[in-house]
């Protein structure tokens, strides 16, 4: 049987078919609201004059709430200099798309949030309330937490920068607390010849370990390092590039060595939770009165038992005659380092923003921003936060392709 040949019809036209790409949009104008922190001791802003002036040159506007930076000594006239617009109420900031904050989002403020807003501030979990969280929920809000944003290599840049800062500052506290101005036992830190060094335990060999231990090194004190992963501790050596003593945390081992030291620092990261105490109210009854304590953990509960909150006001009180410095967020105390940190990672995030179309089209190229984001348009993507106030979880990665 004669086979038959395919039939073209002349009246239909093939044509390939284009393949559709996904193109970058065009840029957009950002308007950026900066209010005054009020709370939490808050002293460091998110945005320097110099950040404003390169978002400005680009286009952006940015509004500042009087007064703002002056807890970072930047005054309203390096601002209004750098082309920002200087308000003189907290409402005209709040009028902004994008708000940019140093500190959380407090109950006063969430009155002023207008739907669909753009936040980027702090969470600190430890203060955080379920009732902030619903009311940003139904205003449609869209937040980034310091505390969660990664950079293209998988790190967190912000809560990074604040750690060495921390780290970097503890020595200098402690140091301030061993002289006689003080009530110290008036001990110089090291570095004296013919005098045996000051004896320094961290523990913790996170960043906050590694800078505290390079300064204590620096000023010529002994440094003695506890941590339980191996990997930390050799990490920690081969940055600082020199062979150190170290330790799993072993309770007998630390409180032999607690005993006789001059400082001891808690850097103990807590991993979302709170962090383990592993310095017992004994141990610390045991330490040689004027001993000073710097527990930096205790913006997540503090690593010694006997441990309580203090502020940049009262910074210290004495127990069993030991020293204790328990000041949360101690990069506020070096504020106007601490706003450099913070506005080197938030200003080319806002300049990229901007060029990549606002912040739902960046969401879609910049997986890495995802990572940061704790509500998406009033839908709740912080898996850790909906099991700890028990509000609905939505995953970010299926929202964004449904809008799509």
């Amino acid at each position: 049987m004669a086979s038959t040949k395919p039939f073209v019809s002349p009246s239909f036209s093939y044509e390939t078919m284009e393949e559709t790409l996904d193109v970058k949009p065009k840029g957009e104008t950002l308007y950026i609201g900066i209010p005054k922190e009020n709370s939490f001791n808050e002293n460091r802003i998110a945005l320097t004059p110099e950040a404003v002036s390169v978002l400005v040159a680009n286009g952006h506007r940015v509004i500042i709430e009087t007064k703002a930076g002056l807890g970072a000594s930047y005054s309203d006239n390096d601002y209004s200099e750098a082309g920002a617009t200087i308000a003189l109420h907290k409402k005209e900031v709040f009028e902004c798309a994008i708000l940019v904050k140093s500190a959380p989002v407090s109950e006063e403020e969430v009155g002023l949030l207008k739907p669909n807003q753009y936040i980027i501030s702090p969470i600190h979990l430890a203060v955080m309330k379920r009732e902030i969280l619903q009311k940003m929920m139904e205003k449609k809000i869209t937040a980034l937490s310091f505390e969660n944003l990664k950079d293209d290599s998988g790190h967190n840049p912000i809560v990074r920068s604040m750690s060495e800062i921390a780290g970097s500052a503890v020595m200098l506290i402690a140091g301030q607390y061993l002289n006689n101005a003080n009530n110290g036992k008036g001990v110089l830190v090291g570095g004296i010849s013919g005098i045996p060094p000051t004896k320094v335990v961290i523990i913790g060999a996170g960043i906050v370990g590694e800078y505290a231990a390079r300064t204590a090194l620096a000023m010529g004190a002994s440094v003695k390092i506890f941590d339980n992963s191996i990997y930390r501790l050799k990490r920690l050596q081969n940055n600082i590039g020199a062979r150190m003593w170290t330790s799993v945390i072993e309770p007998k081992i630390l409180a032999k060595q607690l005993k006789t030291c001059d400082v001891a620092v808690g850097a103990l990261s807590g991993d979302g939770g709170r962090t383990p105490v592993v310095v017992s109210d004994e141990m610390v009854s045991n330490m040689r009165p004027g001993t000073v304590i710097v527990d930096v953990s205790i913006d997540h509960g503090g690593c010694f038992e006997t441990s309580e909150v203090t502020s940049h006001e009262n910074p210290v009180f004495k127990k069993y005659d030991v020293i204790h410095y328990c000041v949360p967020n101690i990069p506020s105390g070096f504020a106007r380092t601490a706003s450099q940190a913070i506005s080197n990672v938030l200003m080319p995030l806002m300049l990229e923003t901007g060029e990549g179309g606002g912040i739902d089209q960046v969401v879609w190229y910049k997986i890495n921003i995802r990572s940061g984001i704790y509500l998406f348009k009033g839908s709740l993507t912080n898996f850790y936060l909906s099991e700890r106030f028990d509000l609905k979880y939505t995953d970010l990665n299926l929202l964004i392709a449904s809008k799509r």
